[in-house]
């Protein structure tokens, strides 16, 4: 049996019990640099259980949809911050917690110029950037001690287009 997934908008309310949408919707909280840059502040909630935050480059293969899902991830130790360099729309995958295994994803297509941080301990998909390679900036915990685990799903789960 196939289970079959649309992705919906991301937005602020569907994503957030995973995580916060990081964009540049509405008024920003505060105008800088003679007036000419918005400041949108403090756009996401960085969890750590110890280590530091670091900031890596990610560089990421092209995908389509449809796609195939057949893993998702999470960090125990630390939120998960992806910013996108790109100016491309990309896929992001999350699952509830169903008792120490994801639940049914949930997916999201994300538009140039949204980022999305993962709460710590959520399960999400990978890097998938829907028209061209992309490049991300991230934000995590560098630490010593496993911070991933991984779960690979046994029956097949389809993400179609929307």
């Amino acid at each position: 049996m196939t289970l079959t997934i649309t992705p919906l908008p991301l937005t602020p309310e569907a994503f957030a019990p995973f995580g916060d949408v990081l964009d540049t919707t509405g008024t920003p909280d505060k105008m800088i640099n003679q007036g000419l840059c918005g400041r949108y502040h403090d756009r996401a909630t960085l969890d750590f259980s110890d280590g530091q935050a670091g900031i890596s480059i990610f560089d990421a293969e092209a995908r389509s949809l449809p796609l195939t899902l057949d893993m998702v991830e999470r960090h125990p130790d630390g939120s998960q911050a992806f910013i996108p360099i790109s100016r491309a729309p990309y896929l992001v995958v999350v699952a509830p917690d169903a008792g120490g295994q994801p639940g049914t994803p949930v997916a999201f297509i994300a538009q140039p110029g949204q980022g999305v941080n993962y709460h710590r301990n959520t399960w999400h998909g990978v890097c998938a950037p829907l028209s061209d390679q992309g490049q991300f900036a991230v934000i995590d915990r560098i630490g010593t001690g496993p911070n991933l685990q991984e779960h690979w799903f046994k029956e097949e789960i389809r993400i179609e287009k929307p």
